[in-house]
């Protein structure tokens, strides 16, 4: 990359406060799009507290999440998590990270992701029998469920089918306050009681009482399944000999129980949506489920995962100075995001990047991995992304089997921007047999 001199552009303060201003986090997306647009691969901004600047190239990705990792720490957004999420593997820093990592990653071996399978086919197979054909229904509620029983089931040996409601309603109200509770202002907002704090408490404690529930019931028969929530039972100190608490069972195992089903839910939910919009590539998806062509089905749920990433952002707090790989300087405290939103559409690396076009990855082998972030990347990439890829490709191969998903509405569903890119209402489909 060839060197280059002077600051990073982008924002003025006063810009970035009058267009941010007073929930940032809602009105990143559209931000960043523009600054991405106007100042290229390099943006800064900063508010009257902190500095900022996206990177939006595979390279200084590549450079914040692997050559300097070490000189990066997670955001004190990214912190705010911890309100819901506690210490785990999402929040937590090293060496705590690396343990807890080390201890849950063989759960995710190919070996085991393997032995899910037979289970998502399963739970997926059952929500294809229950669908009435013709009959509207919402997409995004029917993907949350199916995702949380699969998720439940493979992950902690117990089928959280009957929670589903519950846990559906409390990750609304999550995901709709989150955004007014993080941060400076949200720390403002929490010392002074506001209405929108109690509802986020509220949600908390529904997802609490599930999740202590199930494990309550697995101390009850503590006998090694093979699945996460064993491994984090018997888990144990190397220095003291003591077994993990509940309070640390429950920080692991509810990060991923919501990252296990939320992520993936959305995902297939937007992989549906693109589907009904573009007839072609859906007919094409039915040959290729029928010829056992599970890669195109692979390429399909790669291509929405492009135009829609459930993770759609993640940042990293700089340590120190930090010299990126065209010899620009990130100074010491700046927050430093990556948005996959923002790079997966970037008209360098994706030529007409608006479009749905699964076949774009027939060439994968010779695109920079760092192009393509939707697990995020470095040592801290995401843990169940194989577990991710097994379930967005049964569950997808099932359906598509069975059923064409058409839209009740022609209307364009908005993505909302919040921890993931959910959709901002509900995704009305009826389902047309094959």
């Amino acid at each position: 990359m060839r060197a280059v001199s002077g600051p990073i552009p982008g924002f003025s303060t006063w810009t970035t406060m009058r267009r941010l201003m007073p929930t940032p986090f809602l009105k990143l997306p559209e931000f960043l799009r523009e600054g991405a647009a106007r100042y290229g691969t390099l943006v800064s901004f900063a508010t009257w507290w902190r500095r900022f600047v996206l990177v939006n190239d595979p390279a200084f990705v590549r450079d914040v999440l692997v050559t300097h990792q070490h000189a990066f720490r997670k955001s004190v957004g990214t912190a705010s998590l911890g309100l819901l999420l506690g210490q785990g593997l999402l929040t937590s820093e090293e060496p705590f990270h690396r343990k807890m990592r080390r201890i849950v990653q063989p759960a995710f071996h190919r070996e085991r992701i393997a032995s899910y399978v037979e289970t998502m086919n399963e739970f997926a197979g059952a929500f294809v029998e229950r669908i009435e054909p013709g009959a509207p229904f919402d997409l995004h509620a029917a993907a949350t469920e199916l995702t949380l029983r699969i998720a439940s089931t493979t992950l902690f040996g117990i089928d959280a089918g009957n929670d589903a409601r519950d846990v559906s309603e409390a990750m609304h109200e999550l995901m709709e306050i989150f955004p007014y509770v993080a941060g400076p202002i949200g720390e403002l907002r929490r010392k002074f009681g506001l209405a929108k704090n109690e509802r986020f408490d509220r949600a908390r404690d529904t997802l609490d009482r599930i999740v202590y529930g199930i494990i309550a019931r697995r101390r009850k028969d503590p006998s090694d399944r093979g699945d996460v929530l064993s491994m984090l039972l018997a888990a144990t100190d190397a220095e003291t000999g003591e077994a993990m608490t509940d309070t640390q069972v429950r920080d692991e195992a509810l990060t991923l129980f919501i990252a296990g089903h939320e992520t993936t839910a959305t995902a297939l939910v937007w992989t549906f949506y693109l589907l009904a919009r573009h007839a072609d590539v859906d007919a094409r998806l039915a040959s290729a489920v029928r010829d056992g062509d599970a890669e195109f089905v692979r390429r399909v749920f790669q291509e929405s995962m492009r135009l829609y990433p459930p993770a759609w952002i993640f940042a990293r707090e700089a340590m120190r100075d930090v010299t990126l790989s065209d010899g620009r300087t990130i100074a010491g405290g700046t927050t430093v995001f990556v948005a996959p939103l923002v790079l997966h559409h970037t008209p360098a690396l994706y030529p007409d990047p608006e479009r749905f076009d699964p076949d774009r990855w027939l060439d994968d082998a010779e695109r920079d991995p760092f192009s393509y972030v939707p697990f995020g990347g470095g040592a801290r990439r995401c843990i169940g992304e194989a577990f991710a890829w097994a379930e967005g490709v049964a569950v997808v191969s099932k359906i598509a089997a069975a059923y064409r998903l058409e839209l009740v509405s022609e209307r364009e569903v908005e993505p909302a921007a919040m921890v993931t890119l959910r959709p901002s209402g509900p995704v009305m489909v009826r389902a047309v047999p094959r």
